[in-house]
């Protein structure tokens, strides 16, 4: 039996995105006095930004945060633990205890501007409906509104909502609205979050490595019994570890071979329309007046939308999941798996998104945003997102089978940005072996597909899939032009 971790052991965590960065905040608020974080991207260069060069899924501009799970009710706890923590996080920087470089005191990173689920049937889905019952027998009364229901609206207007029941303004021109706005949602600022813990997380006494040479994994080190007992950077340094937590985002399945058929990296496709501050829609698009949305979430490749209220800047995202691209790459051991492609990759890179994701999110833009159409606001910028899917949406955090020095912490699944504040938590109860039997943890343990069981995700279907980057007809520049529709 391996001897436990004491707090003042070495522990290396790879990665710096949301599950790095939270559980570097954690093991630090538990005592661990001897914590490093490494990570190629220069992070606090770029401040988490993407248009300031950051590439990553946790580095965005912004991240939906929801309690609505449907009859998952352990997310939805987990998520009403997140949010406390973002309120707490909101209070610490306005009242200037914890305020990063570069932020004020009149920052947030949570804005509570609710959470549209929208769909365009006549009845809510199953998944609506088992999330209001739930959120209601949990003592969350009147928080999940129902669009078309006159008493539900009035409590929205009470609360000073109103405007986030129909957001695109379909009622008004006849068009279907059905959806549930959860109140208790809304917005991450994702790159200030990431900044914020990132700081927070330093004046605890964590280091930062990141860079791409000192900051980039290459290989585990190894005992002469086969045991990790650190880990090789891309500058040739070795860094001893009594634990390393490998939570390198779309990367970590092509690093832990042991994932195949557990997790694959995937693409989400994003489009970015930037309103000008003098345009009457960048108050109509502000935060304080739209909300974070989703749009047939579940209905495969036709769906799968979601989007944002504009930035400061201006940027409005919108995104779409309804299919997960891949890029299979042959690795060392001769298999293929998917790898990011980012600005920081050495391959050919990939300028735009699969012309198939733009169509459906050009048709939606066309049908449920006319104004940006009207006001020539074209697609400004497109960008790949990768994630990491499980097959079944559960999070992987375990050790590595064979390896008790080595944890894992991945497979977010498109749903784990809302958990910076507290995912890190559970990773350093996992590590301590505290209250394991509970649900959560048994779901985000190693695991394998049974072979009865339809996975939520397909995964790993390799170069000749449908999903491959290299079977996918591209868009080009000329197609960003919300004018240039019937060309698509």
């Amino acid at each position: 039996m391996a001897r436990p971790v004491t707090k003042t052991d070495r522990i290396v965590i790879v990665g710096a995105g949301v599950f790095g960065l939270s559980s570097a905040l954690h093991l630090a608020e538990r005592g661990y006095t001897r914590v490093t974080v490494f990570d190629a991207q220069p992070y606090e260069t770029t401040k988490y930004d993407y248009i300031s060069g950051s590439d990553s899924a946790s580095a965005d501009m912004n991240k939906i945060i929801r309690s609505a799970y449907g009859e998952q009710t352990e997310y939805q706890d987990l998520s009403g633990e997140a949010i406390g923590c973002w309120k707490e996080w909101n209070k610490e920087i306005s009242t200037g205890s914890c305020v990063p470089e570069g932020m004020t005191r009149g920052d947030k990173v949570f804005i509570n501007n609710c959470h549209l689920s929208l769909t365009d049937s006549d009845e809510l889905p199953e998944f609506e409906k088992a999330t209001i019952r739930n959120m209601e027998r949990a003592g969350f009364n009147n928080t999940q509104l129902i669009t078309t229901d006159s008493r539900h609206v009035k409590i929205a207007n009470d609360r000073g909502f109103g405007s986030a029941i129909d957001p695109f303004r379909l009622k008004p021109k006849g068009k279907g609205y059905l959806g549930v706005l959860d109140t208790t949602g809304g917005i991450a600022i994702a790159d200030k979050a990431c900044r914020f813990a990132l700081h927070k997380t330093q004046q605890m006494g964590v280091r930062f490595i990141l860079h791409a040479d000192s900051g980039r994994f290459e290989a585990f080190c190894y005992d002469d019994r086969g045991r990790v007992i650190g880990v090789r950077m891309k500058d040739g340094q070795k860094h001893p570890a009594s634990k390393v937590i490998m939570a390198c985002g779309g990367w970590t399945p092509s690093l832990i071979r042991e994932l195949d058929g557990i997790c694959e990296t995937t693409a989400g496709s994003v489009v970015m329309l930037k309103i000008p501050p003098k345009s009457p829609l960048f108050e109509r698009f502000a935060p304080e007046r739209f909300p974070s949305w989703s749009y047939k979430m579940r209905d495969g490749a036709i769906g799968g939308l979601y989007g944002f209220p504009r930035d400061d800047r201006g940027y409005m995202k919108i995104g779409y999941r309804g299919t997960k691209y891949t890029n299979p790459k042959i690795q060392p051991d001769g298999n293929e798996r998917s790898v990011p492609i980012t600005r920081y990759t050495a391959e050919e890179q990939i300028t735009q998104i699969p012309k198939q994701a733009l169509t459906v999110l050009k048709d939606f833009i066309g049908e449920f945003l006319p104004e940006l159409v009207d006001e020539e606001i074209d697609i400004q910028l497109t960008r790949l997102c990768w994630y990491t899917d499980s097959f079944d949406n559960h999070y992987v955090i375990d050790n590595l089978p064979g390896q008790d020095s080595v944890l894992v912490a991945t497979g977010g699944s498109g749903h784990a940005f809302k958990y910076l504040p507290n995912i890190g938590k559970w990773i350093v109860d996992i590590m301590e072996g505290v209250d394991v039997d509970r649900k959560l943890i048994q779901s985000w343990k190693w695991r394998t597909l049974p072979p009865s069981q339809k996975p939520v995700n397909v995964l790993m279907e390799g170069s000749g899939g449908p999903r491959a980057l290299t079977n996918a007809e591209m868009s080009i520049d000329d197609d960003l032009k919300l004018s240039a529709r019937s060309r698509l």
